[in-house]
């Protein structure tokens, strides 16, 4: 079973995150701040990432920034209420980062989850 980081410091949102990943038949573990985010990155392997910018300690766009370095393939799904400018945009054009903006219905976010879930032909 797939599993997945939610990384998110409001807990109505973990609540609505976990509830639809889990009924979609997805494992679920939750980091409410960048910190513990590396911090389980480093302990554990796994198949997602959902990640908002906004947490408290290590800023989403930091970690980004930080997985891009390290050249880790863990795919991530960026979960938002932030309007990216364009430099945020090229930051995030990878091949295995999508992003989804606040609000969003549960079908949209599952649909991006699957997506980065599968390994398209080309990798």
């Amino acid at each position: 079973m797939p599993t997945v980081l939610i990384a998110e410091d409001e807990p109505r949102i973990v609540a609505f995150l976990e509830k639809g990943l889990r009924r979609s038949g997805l494992a679920t573990e939750v980091a409410a701040d960048g910190s513990t985010v590396l911090e389980k990155i480093a302990q554990d392997a796994f198949d997602l990432l959902i990640l908002d910018l906004g947490l408290p300690q290590v800023d989403g766009m930091d970690i980004l920034k930080m997985l891009g370095q390290s050249n880790a393939a863990l795919p991530v799904l960026v979960v938002t209420a932030r309007s990216l400018d364009r430099q945020d945009l090229n930051a995030l054009h990878q091949s295995n980062v999508e992003v989804i903006h606040k609000p969003f219905l549960m079908k949209e976010l599952l649909r991006k989850v699957q997506a980065l879930l599968t390994p398209s032909a080309e990798d």
